[in-house]
């Protein structure tokens, strides 16, 4: 009898990976799994996308702001006036952005006045950067077309609008 344990699977594979009879590589039989996997039975498009708009969530910790107003609802219309910019307003404990979106882009402002980035999200669609210089203050020439949110990342703050359509 031995009274040795052996890490041997029953064709004397080193089942720890530490080195043993087995001799071979691991990392090297992953990889062509993999490679084989992507031929045979490859990951479909849709299913891709999905992974892909999913990761857009990855800061599920961000702050939601509050849309508290919106010309096209709460405003009295003034008459005569044609292709009015649309007036937002949007608030997240203290910090409080106003936003106007016209046909030639969006402008706004961070308050309290604040460094920040911003990004004008758009769906699948890459988000478009745009910086909130010292005084809060921001301007992007891309009107957002369809719905549209916005991520702020102030500091280590972040925080993200509701959605709206443009």
């Amino acid at each position: 009898m031995h009274d040795e344990v052996r890490d041997e699977g029953p064709l004397g594979d080193d089942l720890d990976g530490d080195g043993g009879d087995g001799g071979f590589d691991i990392e090297l039989l992953e990889e062509e799994l993999r490679q084989a996997a992507a031929i045979w039975d490859p990951v479909p498009a849709e299913l891709q996308q999905i992974a892909v708009e999913a990761f857009a969530l990855h800061d599920l910790d961000a702050r939601i702001a509050e849309l508290t107003f919106d010309s096209l609802v709460d405003a009295i219309p003034v008459r005569g006036a044609t292709d009015a910019p649309r007036m937002l307003t949007f608030r997240a404990g203290e910090v409080t952005v106003d936003v106007e979106v016209t046909a030639q882009g969006l402008m706004g402002q961070v308050l309290p006045p604040q460094q920040a980035r911003i990004e004008v999200l758009g769906g699948p669609q890459t988000a478009v950067p745009v910086e909130a210089d010292a005084m809060g203050r921001f301007a992007g020439d891309a009107p957002p077309h369809g719905p549209f949110a916005l991520r702020l990342r102030t500091g280590g703050e972040v925080v993200v609008t509701e959605w709206l359509r443009a």
